[in-house]
C-alpha cells in the first residue's frame, strides 16, 4: 500500500520523525507539492496526507486507487468532502491538537501590545538605557491587564483556554457565540454588547458566513477607542481595509494579528502598514508539542483507517 505526504515540510520541517507514519506501508513525503505535482506523486496511492494542497474533485478523478485523504490540520476546506464521499474517500482531519498553544500566542500578542517588551528591549539592545540619565523608561503606555474585559468570540476550546488565561491575569470575560457550549465559566452577551464593554476582542471562532468580516466598520465602531482587537483564528473574519482605516485614525488602540485574508499576504495588505498592529506569520499552531500532537494524531487517523475504524472522519 502506498502513502504520499503532498506537503510535509508544513507541519514538519525537519525536527518531527515520519517513522511511525513508515511503518505503515510504502511512504513517500514531499516538501511541498503543486497540484499537477500531487496527481503525478499519488498515482498509486491509497492514503494522501494533505496539509495546504487542495483535493478537488478533479484531482480525485485522476486518482483511481484513493482510498482516504489525511488532513494535517482542523479545516477540511481544501478537500471536496461530498465528491469524496460519493468516491468512497474517507476523509479525515485533527479536531483538536494545539489549544494551549493558540491560547499561549494569544497573550503573546497581546502582552506586545500592551507591555511593549519586543520595542524595549531593541532600545536597550541600541544603547539607549546605557545613556539614559534616568534609571528607567518607557515611550508608551504601559497597561495592566487587571480588571480589564476580555470579549472572546467563539467559546469552543480555545476560546475557553484564553479565558481562563485572562482570568489568570484578573480580567473579567465575556463570550459570544452563534452555537455557545452548555457550560462555560463565563458570562454570555449578545455580539454588539462585547464589542461595546470590552477592552480586548479576542477570535476563536470558525469562519462561516456568519462570521466573515465580522469585525468590520460596524462592530469597530463600538469599541472603546483604548480597545485591542486580537485575531488567532481565521483572517478573513476581519475586514482588513476596515480595521486598518480604525487603527490609522486611532479609533481603537492596536491589532495583534496571527493570520490574514491571504498568506502569503500582498505587500499591499493594509494591515502591513498600519499604526500599532503586530502581525505574526501564522504561528500560532506551530509550537513543537502541537505539532507533535498534530503529528501523532494523524498517524493514528491512518492506522485506524487501515485497522477498518476510522475516526475523526468528516464525511460521514
Amino acid at each position: 500500500m502506498k502513502i504520499v505526504v503532498v506537503d510535509g515540510a508544513t507541519l514538519n520541517p525537519g525536527d518531527l520523525s515520519w517513522q511511525p507514519l513508515m511503518e505503515l506501508g510504502s511512504t513517500e513525503v514531499y516538501e511541498r507539492s503543486t497540484r499537477s505535482e500531487a496527481i503525478q506523486r499519488c498515482r498509486d496511492a491509497k492514503v494522501i496526507i494533505t496539509n495546504k494542497v487542495v483535493i478537488d474533485k478533479e484531482t480525485m478523478n485522476e486518482l483511481p486507487k484513493l482510498r482516504y485523504i489525511g488532513v494535517t490540520a482542523t479545516g477540511f476546506n481544501i478537500i471536496d468532502v461530498e465528491a469524496a464521499k460519493k468516491k468512497g474517500i474517507i476523509v479525515t482531519n485533527v479536531p483538536t491538537y494545539g489549544t494551549a498553544s493558540v491560547a499561549q500566542m494569544t497573550f503573546a500578542l497581546l502582552l506586545e501590545l500592551t507591555q511593549h517588551v519586543g520595542y524595549h528591549a531593541q532600545t536597550v539592545s541600541d544603547g539607549r538605557w546605557c545613556r539614559s540619565s534616568n534609571f528607567c523608561y518607557w515611550d508608551r503606555p504601559l497597561i495592566e491587564l487587571a480588571d480589564l474585559t476580555m470579549g472572546i468570540i467563539g467559546c469552543g476550546r480555545i476560546g475557553q483556554a484564553v479565558a481562563a488565561l485572562a482570568r489568570a491575569f484578573g480580567m473579567r470575560v465575556v463570550g459570544f457565540d452563534v452555537a455557545p457550549p452548555d457550560q462555560t465559566s463565563f458570562e454570555y452577551v449578545d455580539i454588539d454588547t462585547l464589542f461595546k464593554a470590552s477592552d480586548v476582542v479576542s477570535l476563536h471562532c470558525p469562519l462561516t458566513p456568519q462570521t466573515q468580516q465580522i469585525v468590520s466598520s460596524k462592530t469597530l465602531a463600538l469599541m472603546k477607542p483604548t480597545a485591542f482587537i486580537i485575531n488567532t483564528s481565521r483572517g478573513p473574519l476581519v475586514n482588513e481595509q476596515e480595521l486598518a482605516d480604525a487603527l490609522n485614525e486611532g479609533r481603537i488602540a492596536g491589532a495583534g494579528m496571527d493570520v490574514l485574508s491571504s498568506e502569503p499576504p500582498s505587500p499591499e495588505n493594509p494591515l502591513l502598514k498600519a499604526k500599532n498592529c503586530y502581525i505574526t506569520p501564522h504561528i500560532a499552531w506551530a509550537t513543537r508539542s502541537a505539532r507533535q500532537r498534530l503529528l501523532d494524531v494523524s498517524i493514528n487517523n491512518v492506522r485506524a483507517f487501515l485497522a477498518n475504524k476510522p475516526v475523526n472522519v468528516v464525511n460521514k
